[in-house]
């Protein structure tokens, strides 16, 4: 297989059956990697997984995968160091990672000590330029685009491969026409990876959106009683309300995010 992308890094397209959708306490049980690179070759790696717990029978329903399938499947500890040296240098690409698959990855990657570094990778959701042109679902964005029906859905490698051809149709399609970023900002399309990053880009500080940046582009919280107040000037008003978190059950990338910006507040000297 190959591509005809425009590429200067390698993009990896990825979708992850799981245990259920909470990303703190839920695991992945299937990853597909559909990675295009830079030359026009396309890699894909599959990889089963057992997550150490019960898979939910509403969850088998959905993605097909039951307890006796991954009985076998090695841990996701085991294999994080080889599926992170195989997404090494490569920007991100699927369907929904922005809120769901890459925070749930780098918490599994965390949970596995794995340092999989998100700072200076690129990341373009299908989804979210599927909404913003032609608001629908995966199944019908793969009728629309490509004309084909979408076989086996919500498997790991039809959704990832699904996703990739959308992308590459949506590059195609809309190269040059004028749209509107989230922001009501006037654009033109382009089928370049930095503007789909700023146009598909949230503005999630921690991946899983419970401290964001507000218009004046500082930290605040997305949750609770301090929605939309400054993280800053809760946790110098309230510093125990970093304690809280740090115990609860928060994703380990927003306890993370959250004690950079707590160190960040000393070494400033704002107390």
């Amino acid at each position: 297989m190959t591509h005809q992308l425009q590429l200067r890094k390698p993009l990896a397209f990825f979708d992850l059956e799981t245990t259920g959708v909470n990303i703190a306490k839920d695991r992945i049980i299937d990853i597909c990697i559909v990675k295009a690179m830079p030359s026009g070759e396309v890699v894909i790696k599959n990889q089963r997984v057992n997550p150490g717990m019960p898979i939910p029978v509403e969850s088998s329903l959905i993605h097909g995968i039951y307890d006796e399938d991954v009985v076998d499947a090695p841990p996701f500890k085991a294999v994080a160091r080889v599926l992170a040296q195989f997404l090494d240098g490569c920007d991100l690409a699927g369907f929904n990672i922005n809120r769901f698959d890459v925070p749930l990855l780098v918490e599994e990657f965390l949970r596995a000590n794995v340092d999989f570094d998100m700072r200076n990778r690129r990341m373009i959701d299908a989804q979210r330029i599927y909404h913003l042109m032609e608001p629908r679902t995966l199944s019908a964005a793969y009728k629309f685009y490509c004309n084909k029906d979408l076989e086996n859905a919500h498997s790991a490698e039809a959704d990832t491969l699904a996703t990739f051809e959308v992308l590459s149709a949506q590059m195609a399609r809309y190269e040059g026409m004028p749209a509107k970023d989230e922001a009501g900002r006037a654009v033109v399309f382009q089928p370049d990876v930095d503007f789909l990053h700023a146009l598909t880009m949230n503005k999630n500080v921690d991946l899983a959106g419970r401290i964001i940046y507000n218009d004046k582009g500082e930290e605040v919280f997305n949750f609770g009683k301090h929605k939309g107040v400054a993280v800053l000037d809760v946790l110098k008003k309230e510093p125990s309300f970093y304690d809280w978190m740090l115990k609860g059950e928060f994703p380990l990338d927003t306890k993370r995010r959250l004690t950079e910006i707590r160190l960040r507040m000393f070494t400033n000297g704002t107390k």
